[in-house]
């Protein structure tokens, strides 16, 4: 759990300056970041006012997957369309219903955002707003009264009778703010919820708040990011620059628990493009200084050349291979890589990396003794190949 929340702190400390999580905090919307680079794509920030509306503290949530907030009422359907965004890295704006920590039903606007790497590309973080949908006052026959003004009920004009013929420009403003006015009034009266069994869509409020807030939310992390010199952006400004490993593929592979990388054989220098959190631990290495490095920076001046050859040899004629090779960590300090390298291949029977899992030769465990390191290595690898496989054919169906 200690590394978990390691990379959680990483996560943000890395790509955005120090003072981005209190300037997130000022903002007054409900939301969500999530990290699809980390095991099970944990929520890495919570805004003050998603913790006030869902109940939950920060501890509670910080780690956890968003499908917490789930419930036995929650449409499968929503769901699912939520997955595909983040498999296709696109935006979406959903009515789903969620559960307070009290198991309180609530509909709400989900209104979902990947954050791209301005540098190569990637998403590095998705941002989820949540907007409540509630009831709206009803109107009695086609107008109803407000502070004393009659409003028709298409919203166009005030009657003559009380204002005298008036231009629609004016009136359009009173409208636009009575409409802030009714969402202000709505969200402080709790009785006015919909109903959980109503069907029910957001309104053109809900959805401009929730892309008011995205906005919002976009240009704090790019502001921060900016201070870093890792900048951020809402919009894909280049194809990725590591292959097409999308955030459908980084939640997959995450689920495996093994030490391992994958590196891409198409691109040049074959550069590490996904490292596991057990990876992380074990070379003590940040994960943005692991990807878009050859694997042989893990190499120090002890380092047998003739296994590096074998290595090398492996890769080239596409056979697997297992070695035992001596591997330096950030620290300096060396650990024997019980090392299994083999070719993945996607749907189309092509390979796409080279998946290489790692065992340190002195560390001896539970597993270790239930199944030899051999099976560990080669379960690691089917476990890998799956999710490519699987990757690449939702990719392709999609398209």
């Amino acid at each position: 759990m200690e590394t978990q929340l390691g990379l959680i702190e990483q996560s943000f400390n890395v790509q955005y300056s120090t003072w981005v999580r209190e300037a997130l905090n000022e903002l007054p919307d409900c939301f969500t970041i999530t990290d699809p680079c980390i095991s099970g794509h944990p929520i890495v920030f919570a805004s003050s006012g998603f913790l006030k509306m869902s109940g939950y503290s920060k501890e509670e949530v910080i780690g956890k997957n968003g499908r917490m907030f789930q419930g036995i009422k929650t449409n499968r359907r929503s769901v699912m369309e939520i997955r595909e965004a983040i498999r296709e890295e696109r935006t979406l704006q959903i009515n789903i219903l969620n559960y307070r920590k009290d198991g309180t039903p609530f509909w709400m606007l989900f209104h979902l955002s990947p954050v791209f790497s301005k540098e190569d590309g990637r998403v590095i973080h998705f941002v989820g707003v949540q907007v409540p949908i509630l009831r709206k006052p009803r109107r009695s026959g086609s107008e109803f009264l407000r502070n004393g003004v009659n409003l028709c009920e298409d919203g166009s004009g005030f009657h003559e009778t009380v204002f005298g013929c008036c231009r629609r420009e004016v009136c359009s403003d009173y409208v636009a703010e009575l409409d802030r006015m009714l969402a202000l009034d709505s969200v402080l009266s709790d009785d006015k919820e919909l109903e959980v069994d109503e069907p029910c869509k957001a309104g053109d409020i809900e959805k401009r708040k929730a892309a008011t807030a995205m906005n919002s939310i976009l240009t704090v992390l790019t502001h921060y990011s900016e201070l870093t010199g890792r900048l951020v952006c809402g919009k894909r400004c280049c194809v990725p620059v590591m292959g097409p490993l999308g955030a459908s593929l980084n939640i997959s592979l995450g689920r495996i628990k093994q030490s391992f990388v994958l590196t891409d054989p198409h691109l040049p220098d074959m550069p590490i493009v996904y490292a596991s959190d057990a990876f992380i631990k074990l070379t003590g290495y940040a994960r943005n200084e692991v990807l878009g490095r050859n694997c042989r920076f893990l190499s120090g001046q002890n380092t047998d050349s003739s296994t590096q050859f074998q290595i090398k040899e492996s890769i080239r004629t596409e056979q697997p291979c297992t070695v035992c090779i001596l591997n330096y960590r950030k620290d300096t300090s060396s650990f024997w890589n019980y090392l299994h390298i083999s070719p993945v291949r996607n749907s189309s029977g092509k390979i796409a990396y080279f998946v290489g899992v790692q065992m340190d030769g002195s560390c001896k465990n539970e597993d270790e003794q239930r199944l030899s390191p051999e099976m560990r290595q080669l379960s690691a690898v089917g476990a890998v190949k799956v999710a490519v496989r699987s990757s690449s054919m939702g990719a392709s169906t999609s398209k």
